[in-house]
C-alpha cells in the first residue's frame, strides 16, 4: 500500500508545481494589453525622432511613397518580439510594382535578422495593400560583445519602399505598425544581465511593468520539480529494496 501512496503523492506534487509554470511556457502571450486609446498617429523620420510605441499598441501614420517611417518599442529579456505592418496603397495613380520592406534594429542600431515572416513584399500595380511581418530571435539578458544577440532595450522599426520607381514617388500611403511579444521560455535564458537596457540616443522606452532583473526564469520551477521527483524516487527505491525485516521465526542474534 505504501508504493501507490507514494506515486499518488508524486503526481500531486508534480501537478502543483506545474500549475504556476504554465503561464511561463514558450509561446505564451505577454501580459501587455492591446491599446485602443492614445495610439500614435505619426512616425518619425530618423532613429532619433522615432515615435515611441508600447507593446500591443497599434500605431498609424500618413506618409508618401519614398518616406522612411520609424517607430521604437521596448523588449525585455525572455521575450520574442514580432512586428506586423500594413501599408494601404492609393487606389489610383500607381503604374508600377513597388517593394516594401520592414527592418528592426536593436538599441545599438544593429539590424536584427528575422526568424520568420514576410519582411519584404512586392505590391502589384493594382494592389491596394501590402502586409509585412518580422519575428526576431528571443531577447537574452546578456551576451558577449562580439555577438549579435538581441538584448533588452529599445527596438527600432523602419518601414519604407525600396527601389521605388520615379513614377511612384510621392503617392499618399497609410501605414499601420503593431509590435507584440510572446514569452520565449527558460530554454533561452543565460547567466548574467546588462547593467542598463540598450538605447541609441533616441526616445527612451520601457515596458509597463519595468525591466526584469534577468535572474528569474521558469527553469527554476523545472529544477525544483526535478529535485522533488528525484527525492521521491529515492524514497521509493529504498522502500522496494529494504525487505520486510527479520522473519518472526528467526531468533534474535
Amino acid at each position: 500500500m505504501r508504493i501507490p501512496r507514494m506515486l499518488t503523492a508524486a503526481l500531486l506534487t508534480g501537478a502543483a508545481l506545474l500549475a504556476p509554470a504554465a503561464p511561463a511556457l514558450a509561446g505564451t502571450p505577454s501580459p501587455a494589453p492591446s491599446k485602443s486609446t492614445g495610439a500614435p498617429t505619426q512616425a518619425g523620420t530618423t532613429f532619433r525622432t522615432a515615435t515611441p510605441v508600447e507593446q500591443g499598441q497599434r500605431a498609424t501614420a500618413t506618409a508618401s511613397s519614398g518616406d522612411y517611417l520609424y517607430w521604437v518599442f521596448p523588449a525585455d529579456a525572455g521575450q520574442r518580439p514580432t512586428v506586423d505592418a500594413t501599408v494601404t496603397l492609393p487606389s489610383s495613380g500607381r503604374q508600377a510594382a513597388t517593394t516594401w520592406r520592414i527592418d528592426v534594429y536593436d538599441g545599438l542600431r544593429r539590424r536584427q535578422p528575422c526568424m520568420y515572416g514576410a519582411q519584404s513584399r512586392t505590391a502589384a500595380p493594382d494592389a491596394t495593400a501590402v502586409t509585412l511581418s518580422c519575428t526576431l530571435r528571443p531577447v537574452v539578458a546578456w551576451a558577449d560583445a562580439w555577438a549579435n544577440d538581441p538584448l533588452p532595450g529599445s527596438y527600432y522599426v523602419r518601414l519604407t519602399a525600396v527601389g521605388l520607381p520615379a513614377s511612384e514617388r510621392g503617392l499618399p500611403v497609410k501605414a499601420e505598425m503593431k509590435p507584440h511579444t510572446v514569452k520565449a521560455g527558460g530554454s533561452h535564458a543565460v547567466d548574467g544581465t546588462l547593467s542598463t537596457p540598450l538605447g541609441a540616443g533616441g526616445p527612451k522606452t520601457e515596458p509597463e511593468d519595468g525591466w526584469s532583473s534577468g535572474w528569474w526564469t521558469d527553469r527554476w520551477i523545472w529544477t525544483a520539480l526535478g529535485g522533488v521527483l528525484a527525492a521521491l524516487a529515492g524514497v521509493g527505491g529504498y522502500v522496494l529494496t529494504r525487505g520486510r525485516g527479520r522473519p518472526a521465526h528467526v531468533p534474535r542474534g
